[in-house]
């Protein structure tokens, strides 16, 4: 059976039985392609055909690619999920990746918006509502800013709300994680606040004789894409005056910290965020024992 196959098999098995997202199987596709142009570059196109004492060369092929440690790590995650299922299928009758560990990627801390910054970003649609410049468009980014922040989604998962994922009377939403795993998230007054006038006026406007299932939609009928949502979160940063760089990973950061920070539960915001792994969640400890430890040497007369 042809290599690339083989792979479109394995990809498929991740999205239908293993339930990963589209982006996941993007990101596996990538680098499952990279372990195809070292095989070729070695005068071969069979994946059975590799073997241990080649994963040094291999190794070395992706360094010099300027991969990093977790980029390298993510490479190593696919290749032996690939190796495993051509194992199952009867493709190969070894796996060259068996007990090998993978680098240790070098623990990258949050970075979280200060709350003063997330206000001023939350605000900055107001500004174009009240003025009446692109005023559906505008309610509707109002309301995924705020419903983002609301909530700690990841960006794909905001972008895919369905409508009738939206309960406003009782003020929560349902969102699918990763895996395809299903939670429950409360909203918050602004947030329904905010969805209500998009819902009523923004929604139907920006449609016109469209229909869509997707909560947050564009002119296309069509849902909000991550490059649009992006591009979008950048314009209202600098209407907000924020000068560093943002990103939507950035506020649900900013959400799992400020959360952190006015005494939430370290198992509560596990849930929220949909961590399958409370370790996952406790990098936030310790960006907030950071912050108490900076504010200790700033304010404390021995500090």
């Amino acid at each position: 059976m042809p290599e690339n196959e083989l792979i479109g098999r394995y990809l498929l098995m991740l999205q239908s039985e293993r339930g990963f997202s589209v982006n996941t199987v993007d990101g596996y596709r990538s680098d499952l392609n990279k372990l195809v142009t070292f095989l070729q570059k070695q005068g071969r196109a069979d994946a059975a055909s590799l073997v241990r004492n080649e994963l040094p060369a291999l190794l070395a092929f992706l360094q010099n690619q300027g991969l990093g440690p977790a980029s390298v790590a993510r490479c190593l995650s696919a290749w032996r999920g690939f190796y495993r299922f051509l194992l199952g299928e009867g493709h190969t009758d070894q796996d060259p990746f068996l007990h090998i560990t993978a680098p240790k990627p070098t623990e990258r801390l949050p970075k979280a918006l200060a709350f003063a910054d997330v206000k001023r970003l939350l605000d900055a649609p107001g500004q174009a509502i009240r003025s009446g410049r692109r005023q559906p468009e505008a309610l509707r980014d109002d309301a995924m800013l705020e419903v983002l922040y609301a909530t700690g989604l990841r960006v794909t998962e905001l972008i895919t709300l369905e409508l009738n994922a939206v309960n406003l009377t009782v003020g929560f939403l349902r969102a699918f994680g990763k895996g395809a795993k299903q939670r429950v998230m409360p909203l918050g007054d602004l947030a329904v606040g905010k969805l209500r006038p998009y819902l009523e006026h923004g929604r139907p406007l920006i449609l016109k004789t469209r229909t869509s299932n997707h909560l947050f939609v564009t002119r296309s009928g069509r849902a909000m894409t991550r490059q649009g949502f992006w591009k979008l979160l950048t314009r209202y940063a600098r209407a907000a005056g924020i000068r560093r760089k943002i990103s939507p990973h950035m506020v649900r950061h900013s959400f799992a910290t400020h959360l952190l920070e006015r005494g939430a539960d370290l198992r509560v915001v596990q849930t929220l965020l949909g961590h399958a792994d409370i370790a996952t969640t406790q990098i936030y400890t310790k960006v907030e024992r950071d912050r108490l430890k900076k504010l200790h040497q700033q304010h404390h007369p021995r500090g």
